[in-house]
């Protein structure tokens, strides 16, 4: 292979300011706490990186220090990127790091107001930053690598559970051999700052690796991409101020690895496509829904506190006994929140209950850069349902980004189910949905490698 051919790829990267404005709310955390910010720890950005083939086809994917971002703003940044550089809708990827110092663009009932034009404007920002990287691309060459690494994130939902480890690394350099671009593909819930400061503005984990990036590539930009972290965090010795920066750095240091052990991208070519999945879901009982609401307004009613952690409070977050510490450690004021939500739910589905689809269409987008393929997707995908897709897809080189093109949120396993958590049974009620069956995983990864399979 010369050289002339493997320039034959034409990449081009871009960044914009996303930080928002005074009383823009930061999200995740829930319930109502207003959680607006204080301080800006470090500025949150879009990112964009393209790539064309030796035939001008091209494609685009931006990451977005944000919560999530709805389908509603992705079709809008999807059709205005078009009209102006002629990439194909399907071609353009939107993806999120879901930082919880981060505001959302995605409705989640209780856990962060969306700012209608704190969303216009990044949305504007990010149509920018992908038609000027298109405009501005140069001939590049591209390589791959991956490396494991072990120890830094572990299962939040069982003893000793399975983790995706793998760091994958897309980088650019120019033809005469200077750092452009690289892409880190990782899984882990970047909930470490927060723990610090939850009030302060901040691209946590991901950003902290962005920037080592850059440092080390002086000249390169940098960008990470939100993998399969649905039951996934950063050991928990790193949530500390002394400690937060730790995990990232290990993250960073494992993509130095890959890139120095990385391949020349030689197959020719880029593809594209989006496939419209079909997950079972299930309805909720009229027993379930009235459980909760009665509860709900005795509790507002009365102000009783009694049982709440074994009540409707016991599914609302991974560790309901702490949640009165995100009320100044007032139980009143972290039982009223939830019964709040309790009310507000169960008025909204109880008059729909009856009709709402057992099935929930999703977005799957793959990608093809050469022999390097990326699995696109909306959900907070659990690790177990990753691990079996990378099992299955013969080839090595993937990367499975998550939080993108919208906001499925938690897409979990069958033990997840079965054990009627959080993720399983709470969530859906935030984005006002239908929770998963047991086999949504499987299902899942069989709509996946149909996605893969018409760009493979």
């Amino acid at each position: 292979m010369t050289n002339d051919q493997r320039a034959a790829w034409r990449v081009g990267i871009g960044r914009r300011t996303i930080t928002p404005p005074p009383g823009v709310e930061l999200a995740g955390l829930g319930y109502y706490l207003n959680r607006t910010w204080k301080s800006v720890h470090d500025d949150l950005h879009a990112t964009a990186f393209v790539a064309s083939d030796e035939t001008g086809r091209g494609i685009a994917i931006a990451a977005l220090d944000l919560l999530f971002m709805d389908t509603d703003y992705v079709r809008a940044i999807r059709q205005a990127v078009a009209a102006r550089t002629g990439i194909d809708p399907e071609a353009i990827c939107i993806n999120c790091s879901h930082s919880h110092n981060a505001p959302t663009m995605s409705f989640f009932d209780g856990a962060g107001e969306i700012d209608q034009a704190y969303a216009d404007g990044v949305v504007q920002a990010t149509i920018d930053v992908i038609v000027s990287a298109w405009l501005n691309r140069v001939p590049a060459r591209l390589s791959v690598g991956s490396r494991q690494l072990l120890d830094v994130t572990y299962n939040r939902t069982r003893d000793q559970g399975k983790v995706d480890d793998r760091v994958s690394v897309l980088r650019a350099d120019t033809t005469d051999g200077r750092p452009l671009a690289v892409v880190v593909n990782f899984h882990a819930h970047p909930t470490v700052f927060w723990q610090v400061d939850s009030t302060a503005v901040s691209r946590d984990a991901p950003g902290h690796i962005v920037d080592l990036i850059e440092h080390e590539l002086p000249g390169a930009m940098a960008m990470y991409v939100q993998g399969s972290s649905g039951d996934v965090n950063f050991c928990l010795d790193y949530w500390t101020a002394e400690r937060f920066r730790e995990g990232g750095q290990l993250v960073f240091e494992a993509a130095r690895e890959a890139w120095s052990g990385s391949r020349i991208i030689d197959a020719p070519g880029i593809g594209y496509a989006t496939y419209d999945g079909k997950l079972p879901v299930r309805r909720w009982s009229r027993e379930e829904v009235m459980e909760m609401y009665e509860e709900g307004k005795h509790r507002l009613a009365t102000g009783d506190t009694d049982g709440w952690l074994t009540g409707i409070a016991s599914k609302m977050v991974g560790l309901p006994e702490r949640l009165p510490e995100r009320y100044g450690g007032s139980v009143q004021r972290a039982v009223e929140a939830v019964s709040r939500f309790a009310v507000q739910w169960a008025e909204d589905v109880l008059p729909r209950l009856d009709s709402m689809s057992e099935k929930r269409s999703t977005e799957l987008q793959a990608l093809r850069i050469g022999d390097v393929w990326f699995l696109v997707n909306q959900a907070e995908l659990f690790s177990s349902i990753a691990l079996e897709l990378r099992n299955q897809w013969p080839h090595k080189d993937l990367f499975i980004l998550g939080y993108s093109n919208g906001s499925l949120s938690y897409l979990p396993d069958a033990y997840e189910v079965d054990r009627g958590s959080y993720a399983s049974l709470h969530v859906p009620k935030a984005i006002r949905q239908l929770p998963f069956t047991r086999d949504a995983g499987q299902e899942m990864v069989r709509e996946c490698l149909q996605a893969l399979g018409l760009v493979g």
